[in-house]
Parts: structure tokens; sequence; C-alpha cells
């Protein structure tokens, strides 16, 4: 195999089907067909729902992947594929073509860590990453401090969400604000034009010692909140509430990230996931890590939601350090741990 593998990466963990090829360290395409369409009237992704467009869009999309890379399927090196956490009907989905394509190219398979992916990704924008690094990743389904030494072999989970996760609350506040599905994106359109300091939400866990994140408490207090004033037969400035709630919820982000990389001698922060696409939160964390002195890295927004070309990299990354490949009996592990970077 040469020194930079081409791989080709297959990301199924929730609503889109992410076929990503790179070569070593070097993009070459990042294909995605989202379902999100199908579950905006449900309000939340349908795990079934999702798992029947996996199916559909599997074959199309890693050809579109393909025309686009300008490469044969012959030419694939290795198969990476997401092999958890996430919903397990789109996980099997994933894995099982994976398996189906590694057999039938005689090419190595590799199961990967969804969220150690999501850290692996922004060495196609920014180089290798700084070892150790501390990661921020806030998504959907996840909110994890990890402390990274190396992120094909060693990811330690520092604190993770003890409830909601970041982006869970950002969907169902936005529900509660009259905004649409993934409520993400419409909040942080809407507080542009709000004040992040009309109204003082609580910020969960902020202090309390440890690197865990809790949204529930803010979530139901947002909900209260407009609640009241619409029993009280007052109007709801939507954009001061957006606002708001965001600025908790960075609040909180950034200051356990910066006191992570305080506590270990950490000076480079990466952040990841959906809701590192958000503009309050990389504006937030810029500012405080350059007051620390601390080197702050995100990937461009493509690169933060779900996508395959992050599993590709650290699939790249494991061809690289010599990892041994995955058996065909590599399971789908809807609570695959982040400690475990490689099934």
């Amino acid at each position: 195999m040469a020194d930079e593998p081409l791989v080709l990466g297959i990301e199924t963990s929730c609503d889109e089907t992410g076929i990503g090829i790179v070569r070593g360290h070097t993009l070459l395409a990042n294909t995605i067909a989202s379902s999100m369409e199908e579950h905006a009237r449900f309000g939340g992704v349908v795990p079934e729902v999702a798992s029947r467009a996996h199916l559909e869009a599997m074959t199309p999309t890693i050809e579109s992947a393909l025309a686009t890379a300008g490469v044969k399927l012959t030419d694939i090196d290795a198969i990476a594929v997401t092999a958890g956490p996430g919903l397990a009907g789109a996980l099997l989905v994933g894995v099982a073509a994976a398996k189906a394509y590694s057999l039938g190219l005689g090419v190595p398979l590799y199961g990967v860590n969804h969220l150690a992916a999501h850290v692996a990704v922004d060495q196609l924008e920014h180089g290798p990453l700084p070892k150790p690094c501390i990661a921020l990743l806030v998504s959907g389904g996840h909110s994890s401090l990890l402390l990274v030494p190396d992120v094909a072999e060693d990811v330690i989970s520092l604190g993770s969400t003890v409830d909601d996760a970041a982006g869970e609350a950002f969907d169902k506040v936005a529900r509660v604000l009259g905004l649409p599905f993934p409520g993400g994106p419409h909040i942080d359109r809407a507080a542009v034009a709000g004040d992040g300091a009309a109204i003082t939400f609580p910020r969960g866990k902020i202090d309390d010692g440890t690197f865990d994140f809790s949204f529930s408490g803010l979530k139901t207090a947002v909900a209260r909140w407009v609640e009241a004033k619409e029993a009280a037969g007052q109007s709801i400035h939507v954009p001061d509430v957006a606002a708001s709630f965001q600025e908790a919820v960075v609040d909180v982000l950034t200051r356990k990230a910066l006191q992570a990389c305080k506590k270990y001698d950490v000076h480079d922060l990466l952040i990841g996931g959906g809701v590192a696409a958000n503009s309050r939160l990389r504006a937030l964390a810029q500012e405080r890590c350059d007051k620390a002195g601390v080197r702050l890295r995100v990937p461009r927004p493509g690169l933060c939601t779900d996508n395959g070309a992050m599993v590709a990299t650290l699939g790249s990354d494991l061809v690289s350090a010599g990892i041994t490949p995955s058996t065909l009996e590599l399971p789908a592990d809807s609570s695959l741990p982040i400690t475990t970077v490689h099934v």
C-alpha cells in the first residue's frame, strides 16, 4: 500500500449518508445524501426512516464520490466505516455495505469511532494534530471533552453530557420558539438580531469541578420563561431568547474546554461536531483561547457536520499507523465508547 493510502469512508450514524475519499490527508471527495427533510415533519430524526434512506442512498452516493474524486472503485486501498456510536439500524447499513466492498475489492476494513473521526477530520484543513490536544465535540447526540494524545490510538474521555446534548437542546428550544428543525442553524441566525445578555438563563454544572455537561435544565428554563410570558399576554422577542439561550450554551462549553486545557497543560483546543458550525461558539472560543494563550482549531462548517471525509481520514491514520484491520465480524455498536477508536 502507498505511503498515502487512498481510503473510502462510509458514515451512516444518523440521518446523513456520508461518503468521503482521501489520499492521506488530502480530501478528494466529500459527498453527502441527507434525509433531513424526511424527518423535519416529525420534529426529529426517526431511526427507521433514516435506515431506509441510507439503503437507498448508499450506492449512488458512493458512485458520486468516486466521480468527484476522479478514481475508480478498484483504486481504493482501504474501506473505513463508522461502527458506532449512533442509531443501531443506521449503523448496520453502513457496516454491512463496508464489509461487502471490503470483501469484493479484497482491501482491508477499518471500523472506527464516530467521535474520534470528528477529531481526525480537522487534519484535512489544518494539518497533523498536535500531540496532545484537547477536543470539544458538540453535536445533536454528544457533548464531550476529550484529551487526545494520539487520535489513531489513544483518546481519553474527560467529561460528557449527563442528559441533553448541546445540539439536542438547540432543537428543543427551537421548537419552543416556533423555529424549524434542525434548530441549531435557525437559532444561530435568529440570535444575530438579539441580545445575548437580555435574559439570564442558567449555566448547568458550570462550576461543579467536573468536565461533564448538562443542558436539560437550560432547555426547561427557556420553555418556562416563554410559557410565563405567553400566560401574561406579553410578546416574545425571539431573537433575544435565541441569543440568550445560545450564550448560555457556548459559555459553558468554552469555559469547561479552557479549564481542561489549563488542568492538563495543553495549548491546543480542537472543536468539532455539528454545533461547532455555530458562529457564536466559534467567536467566543477564539476570544477565550486568545486570552489564555491556547491555539484554536475548528474545521470549516462542512467538515463539522457528520460526513464521510472524517471517517476516511481516521481510516487513513489507522492504515498509516499500521493498525490491524477489522475482521468481517465487525459489529455495529450504538453505544461504542470514545476510548475505543478502532473496532
